[in-house]
């Protein structure tokens, strides 16, 4: 068994199996002509359960065989251009090159001693990031393995900073529209069952400010205490980018921390023309970003970032085998000093092979094609009589909802919305997300990939309104 260590002795067949594997991998991508099979967990189960763990293949090729049926052909493939449902982007190249030199030589972020320039790399990544938002120069923060953990982080931070032992009297505030990993992260960190407030959104579904200074005040007249505010850089649903300077000048007042969650948004800090829809974002205490979103980065590729770096402290536990108090003064460089995790993996490389091959600009430039794209698709709904699109783009998001010209009952309209996400998923022509908005069903395109086009949009629009009316059909033959 010991020649399946990577080592020098097993150099050479390490490249022997990479390369087939990749080999098999490429010749899918190649010849993939739909996003998803249609393939149905009932039909898909069976494969699976009837492998047998415990008895190997011994075969590189047998395996690759094996996980070309149970993987690989009825794989959901983020590459295609009519994959337009979640935050999910095509990857670039360089960064799945830097995906396979981080698992080979398998360093771990947490300590020096685990990866010496892994370790300086990472920090470079971090120290660009906080320079291109613009926190100053005692920024700080470390890679995360997504914006959920992000935004857990920097509310823990918060809550320290609150200064307060009684976490029962500490307020979050987010609007109605933000990530559900804050009411997450609220529960995680103890704090009470109505410790976040809700703020309303406008049209837009952006957070409204006066209602945010409303909440503020009442909760400084009841003598709680307010711990953070969380606006959002791109919502999930909407791409909505709520008003972070005027946000700024409520925390400001208020003496509150002021979370940015960018997980989607955080494109923006690339972009050569939208880069001023965040401006405000430099006035945060915390903000989250997700590379692995606008940045076209393989999962996972995220960070925290600080505006003062001793702020981190929070989340500083010394061990004596691993990162012992005496290494601060001996100005060694442990990234497990600052973060939630321990062993990491190395996922900044595949940021920093990016960069050195494509430069910012590049990144910028896909993402702008896709607000571009998203620009043209509202242009697209908002003209077609059998769609209601619900705002206009931020980002490269469209919440639409099929509206048949014979049929007035909303709870019919949502069947019929359901049934068309639900059969061309089935179909595997196209993937979309669905949300709601006011209690109704609505369908989500996320736009990530620039190879998708204004005529793969409207082919789609396409099919949803032929599967909604087919529905329809069917409906009111059963009714008859």
């Amino acid at each position: 068994m010991r020649s399946h260590l990577l080592n020098d002795t097993t150099a050479e067949q390490y490249r022997r199996s990479v390369t087939e594997g990749v080999e098999r991998v490429a010749a899918k991508i190649a010849t993939t002509d739909r996003p998803f099979t249609g393939v149905t967990v009932d039909a898909l189960s069976p494969r699976i359960d009837e492998i047998d763990l415990d008895k190997p293949l011994h075969d590189t090729a047998a395996v690759l065989d094996e996980l070309e049926d149970v993987y690989l052909r009825d794989a959901v493939y983020f590459h295609h251009p009519r994959y337009l449902a979640h935050l999910n982007c095509p990857v670039v190249i360089p960064a799945v090159l830097g995906e396979a030199v981080l698992s080979a030589v398998n360093s771990s972020l947490d300590t020096w001693d685990q990866s010496a320039g892994g370790t300086l790399i990472e920090r470079k990544l971090i120290d660009w990031t906080t320079a291109r938002i613009g926190l100053g120069p005692a920024a700080d923060g470390v890679f995360t393995s997504g914006g959920t953990q992000s935004n857990l982080q920097a509310l823990l931070l918060a809550r320290e900073e609150a200064k307060t032992e009684n976490f029962a009297d500490l307020r979050v505030f987010a609007s109605e529209v933000s990530h559900f990993s804050v009411k997450k992260s609220a529960k995680l960190l103890g704090l009470g069952p109505d410790a976040v407030v809700s703020i309303p959104v406008d049209h837009d579904k952006r957070m409204q400010t006066v209602a945010l200074a409303r909440e503020l005040e009442r909760c400084k007249e009841n003598g709680l205490v307010p711990m953070a505010v969380v606006a959002t850089g791109g919502t999930t649903d909407f791409g909505s980018i709520d008003p972070l300077p005027e946000i700024a000048e409520l925390c400001e007042q208020y003496g509150v921390w002021m979370h940015v969650d960018a997980a989607y948004g955080c494109g923006l800090l690339a972009s050569l023309k939208y880069r001023d829809r965040i401006e405000g974002i430099e006035r945060a205490d915390s903000v989250t970003v997700d590379y692995h979103k606008s940045f076209f980065q393989p999962v996972s590729s995220s960070a925290v970032l600080v505006r003062d770096a001793a702020t981190l402290r929070h989340a500083t536990y010394h061990a004596e085998y691993l990162n012992p108090r005496r290494m601060v003064e001996e100005r060694i460089p442990n990234q497990v000093d600052k973060s939630l995790q321990t062993t990491r993996r190395f996922d900044a490389l595949k940021l920093w092979m990016t960069l050195r091959v494509m430069g910012a600009d590049g990144i910028g430039a896909l993402f702008d094609e896709v607000c571009d794209l998203a620009a043209e698709g509202w242009k697209l709904l908002a003209a077609d009589p059998r769609f209601d699109v619900v705002v206009q783009p931020s980002l490269s998001t469209l919440v639409f909802r099929y509206i048949p010209a014979a049929v007035t009952d909303p709870a019919e309209i949502d069947r019929a919305n359901l049934y068309a996400r639900k059969a061309l998923f089935a179909s595997g022509d196209a993937v979309v997300a669905g949300t709601k908005v006011a209690g109704r069903h609505y369908l989500k395109f996320t736009l990530l990939n620039p190879e998708t086009t204004t005529a793969d949009i409207a082919a789609v629009l396409d099919l949803i309104a032929g599967h909604a009316e087919q529905y329809l059909g069917e409906s009111l033959d059963r009714a008859s």
